[in-house]
């Protein structure tokens, strides 16, 4: 098998060493120097027989994956997954169909139509990037100043992305979400994210604290609704306990970090990886 990546992290480090364990012969793959053209077939690289594809960079990730689906490689996450999840428009819309509990959220397509849609909605609102991760880019917006200055920014900068203005609502809710990571629909571990200083963000990226949660049967259920809304496979389903309707799911993450979680998780999170990957090919 094989572990595609741009950044060789603990994570990509300890699928290696799994599978290595588990008995499969297994090549490390940089996705920035590698190759490939339109000749180009699977034979001429060391993709083995699966290809877990681990790149940090989600376009990168993304365009590397559609190569190797035209090469007839089997990889995990697929193509379709991996654009539904890198998008939290696209995201949010399946988990919606999926009847999966998520935050109402709006969109609007200019900054006119945004400016227009918030006052209509009212403050508190959440506004976050449609494409970015580690929590860059999410923030609160409590009144129209802060709507103001974010529009200015945006206006500025102005990039496709910043003409999509995703907000959402504020959930009430402790200073803490949790992350579940499902393999094959089926969740097999979670931890708390607390806030590092008590404040809006909870990613690990940026400091949060982690902390063991239990899979309770509610979790279990709601990650596989979820990861069956996004079409499947190794998943990061990120919840929020909402004092008004329990659990909502409020993203789903293509390439999950798990380093933190792997130290104190029941489950041996790479090994489970690792065997979802070969046996997928088996069937």
């Amino acid at each position: 098998m094989c572990v595609v990546f741009d950044r060789l992290r603990s994570e990509e480090k300890m699928l290696q060493k799994e599978a290595s364990e588990l008995g499969h012969d297994t090549s490390m793959i940089d996705a920035k120097i590698t190759q490939i053209n339109t000749d180009s077939k699977s034979t001429d690289f060391d993709f083995g027989d699966v290809v877990l594809e681990r790149c940090v960079s989600y376009f990168r990730g993304l365009h590397f994956t559609s190569c190797l689906e035209f090469m007839g490689v089997p990889v995990w996450n697929k193509f379709d997954v991996a654009s539904n999840c890198g998008n939290k428009m696209f995201m949010t819309l399946l988990l919606k169909k999926g009847n999966v509990p998520t935050p109402k959220t709006y969109f609007s397509f200019s900054k006119d139509a945004a400016e227009e849609n918030i006052e209509d909605v009212g403050y508190p609102l959440v506004i976050k990037p449609v494409i970015g991760s580690w929590g860059r880019g999410v923030i609160p917006i409590k009144d129209r100043d802060t709507l103001d200055a974010i529009i200015e920014m945006r206006e500025l900068s102005d990039t496709p992305h910043d003409r999509i203005y995703y907000f959402q609502e504020l959930i009430e809710r402790p200073p803490r979400d949790i992350r579940v990571i499902t393999v094959g629909d089926r969740a097999i571990a979670a931890m708390y994210r607390k806030s590092a200083d008590g404040g809006f963000k909870t990613n690990i990226a940026l400091g949060a604290d982690p902390e063991l949660c239990e899979l309770t049967p509610e979790i279990e259920e709601l990650a596989a609704k979820a990861s069956q809304a996004v079409g499947g496979g190794i998943l990061g389903v990120d919840m929020m306990e909402d004092k008004q309707k329990g659990l909502v799911v409020h993203e789903v993450n293509n390439t999950v970090e798990f380093k933190g979680l792997a130290k104190v998780a029941k489950n041996n999170i790479p090994k489970e990886m690792i065997e979802f990957a070969i046996n997928s090919i088996r069937k």
